[in-house]
C-alpha cells in the first residue's frame, strides 16, 4: 500500500508547474518517434505470425464436418480483436519499451541529472514522464490496430496458402456475426494498458537508488509490475466491458 500510495503521488506530481505547451509538444513528437516508429518492425513480425498460428491451430481443433470451415477466419477475427492484438502485445510493449523508459529515466537519476533540473526550477517528473506517458497514449493504439491488422492477414495468407480454407471462406468468418464493439474494447484496452505500462515504467525509474546494478532490477520491476497490472486491467475491463 505504501508503494501504491507513492505511485498516487508520483502520478499526482505529472500535472502541477507544468512546462509550455510547445515544450511538450516537441518532447511528445520525439518520444511518439521513439516508442512507436521504432516499434514497428517488432509488431509486425510478432502479430503477422501470431495470427499464423492461431489459424493453423484453430483448424486442427476444429476439424470437422459439424462445423463449418469460415469458423476458423470467425475465431481468428475474435481472438486477434479481443485478445491477441491489445494484451499480447501490451506485454511486449511492456518488454520492450517500459524497460527503456525505466532504464533511461533510472540512468538520469544516479547520474544527477533529474537533481540537476530540480536545481534548475523545472519539476523534473512532469517534464520527463508526463511526455513519455502521452506518447504512448498516442501510439500503443495506433501499434495495436496494426498488429490487429497483420494477425488477420497473416491468418489469412497462412489459410489460403495451405488449403486450410479458401479466400471466400476466409472473408466469409470475417464477417460473420461481427460485432462492432469488439474494436472499440480493444482501443479502449490499448489506452489503459499504454497509461499503466508508461506510468509504471517511469516510476520505477524516477524512483532508482544506487548504482548501474539497481538500474537494472528496476527495469526488471518496471516488465513485471507493468505485465501484473496489464493482466488486472484486462480481466477488469472484460468484467465491467462484455
Amino acid at each position: 500500500m505504501k508503494e501504491f500510495g507513492r505511485y498516487l503521488l508520483f502520478l499526482q506530481s505529472l500535472v502541477v508547474r507544468r512546462e509550455t505547451f510547445i515544450t511538450y509538444y516537441r518532447l511528445v513528437i520525439e518520444e511518439c518517434m521513439q516508442i512507436g516508429v521504432k516499434s514497428i518492425s517488432l509488431f509486425v513480425l510478432v502479430s503477422t505470425f501470431m495470427g499464423a498460428v492461431t489459424t493453423v491451430q484453430t483448424a486442427f481443433n476444429l476439424v470437422t464436418p459439424l462445423v463449418a470451415r469460415y469458423v476458423i477466419a470467425q475465431v481468428v477475427r475474435e481472438m486477434t480483436v479481443l485478445e491477441l492484438a491489445p494484451t499480447i502485445m501490451a506485454i511486449i510493449f511492456a518488454g520492450k519499451i517500459g524497460s527503456s523508459m525505466a532504464g533511461g529515466i533510472g540512468t538520469m537519476r544516479i547520474t544527477e541529472q533529474i537533481d540537476a533540473l530540480e536545481v534548475m526550477g523545472i519539476n523534473s517528473s512532469s517534464y520527463l514522464v508526463l511526455p513519455k506517458i502521452i506518447a504512448s497514449m498516442i501510439m500503443y493504439p495506433m501499434l495495436v490496430i496494426f498488429a490487429g491488422v497483420c494477425s488477420i492477414f497473416g491468418g489469412y495468407l497462412v489459410g489460403t496458402l495451405t488449403g486450410i480454407l479458401t479466400p471466400t471462406e476466409f472473408i466469409q468468418g470475417l464477417r460473420s456475426l461481427f460485432n462492432e464493439f469488439t474494436i472499440t474494447f480493444a482501443l479502449i484496452k490499448s489506452f489503459v494498458f499504454a497509461f499503466l505500462i508508461g506510468s509504471i515504467s517511469c516510476f520505477k525509474g524516477y524512483y532508482t537508488q544506487g548504482g548501474a546494478l539497481e538500474v537494472g532490477i528496476a527495469s526488471t520491476e518496471a516488465v513485471t509490475s507493468s505485465v501484473i497490472a496489464v493482466l488486472l486491467a484486462d480481466y477488469f475491463l472484460a468484467n465491467l466491458l462484455l
